[in-house]
């Protein structure tokens, strides 16, 4: 069954409240969206695999921890995912990265895909799917499954803001995903946006309002 963590983080939830404002700029917006992420996985990563390594420091050997098994990559559902990559990449720099393109039929609400480029040994990496926002659930659904048809085994969702609507979806769908939120929000409105949510993240993150 997934696991759904909502951050209870004070600096966490400080940031978002920041960009949840309407007069935040585009330069803040974009950069504070960076370090949400950057803090988010820092939780995200907690329950990650660790073993045993011998190696020499300028005193002595001793035995230290280091990841076990297998390797990180992000994909960044585009075009908000870009966001959140930066801050990841801060403090996992060795992770690979992919890019899956969706965008929403602002009639129907469905996602509909045209990019999908990822790297060659991604089914044996643990992967982070990034997207700020999960709203009807229907990108990131759609992203996942195409990651699972391509052997990925081990896939983790993580987003700033979540509906209820979105993660009901999703766990219903991909039960063996464990979801990473930021803070869960209200409902979604009739036009399918998060309430009281932020506005359209890719708009405010890229000054195309």
């Amino acid at each position: 069954m997934a696991k759904v963590m909502i951050m209870t983080h004070p600096l966490i939830q400080h940031k978002i409240g920041y960009i949840r404002r309407k007069d935040t700029g585009t330069k803040d917006f974009r950069k504070t969206v960076s370090e949400i992420a950057m803090l988010m996985c820092y939780e995200a990563t907690r329950d990650l695999a660790l073993s045993n390594v011998e190696i020499e420091t300028p005193i002595c050997k001793t035995t230290v921890k280091e990841l076990k098994g297998k390797k990180l990559a992000v994909v960044p559902i585009l075009r908000a995912g870009l966001s959140m990559v930066d801050g990841i990449l801060e403090i996992i720099p060795t992770a690979k990265v992919g890019h899956i393109g969706l965008a929403r039929n602002e009639k129907t609400h469905e996602p509909m895909d045209y990019l999908c480029k990822l790297p060659s040994d991604l089914k044996e990496r643990e992967v982070f799917v990034l997207d700020p926002m999960l709203a009807t659930g229907g990108s990131a659904i759609a992203a996942i499954q195409m990651l699972k048809d391509k052997g990925c085994k081990s896939i983790h969702f993580m987003c700033i803001i979540a509906a209820p609507e979105g993660v009901a979806a999703l766990t219903k769908t991909h039960p063996d995903v464990d979801l990473y939120i930021g803070a869960q929000d209200e409902r979604l409105n009739e036009n399918a946006y998060i309430v009281p949510g932020l506005g359209d993240a890719g708009d405010r993150i890229f000054g195309t309002l």
